[in-house]
């Protein structure tokens, strides 16, 4: 499944699909599971099954990226919420806690 819209996909869908593309990083720097299993610390049954989409752990995931060199991958994934002017007018302020709208409750 190529795609680059992550909206209509199911969670498992998702993983699925994250799966794939570090396998296919991995064949693309040439490297076997072995290989990028010791680089990253964990074992080759834990990457095979990230691989597939089978589920993992944030940490697992960091591990794995950082030993194919795709750790930048995080910024384009995750970016620095952006500041708004306004809040820039007010003062530093970092956000403590979300709240859910009236609306949002039921």
């Amino acid at each position: 499944m190529l795609t680059s819209d992550f909206r209509f996909l199911t969670p498992a869908e998702v993983t699925a699909e994250m799966g794939r593309r570090i396998r296919a990083y991995r064949l693309q720097c040439n490297l076997d599971q072995r290989a990028v299993a010791e680089r990253a610390g964990i074992s080759r049954r834990t990457l095979q099954g990230l691989e597939k989409g089978a589920g993992s752990t944030v940490e697992t995931l960091a591990r794995v990226l950082k030993a194919l060199d795709r750790v930048q991958s995080l910024e384009a994934f995750l970016p620095e919420p952006s500041v708004s002017p306004i809040a820039l007018l007010e003062g530093p302020r970092e956000r403590q806690r979300a709240f859910r709208r009236k609306e949002d409750r039921r």
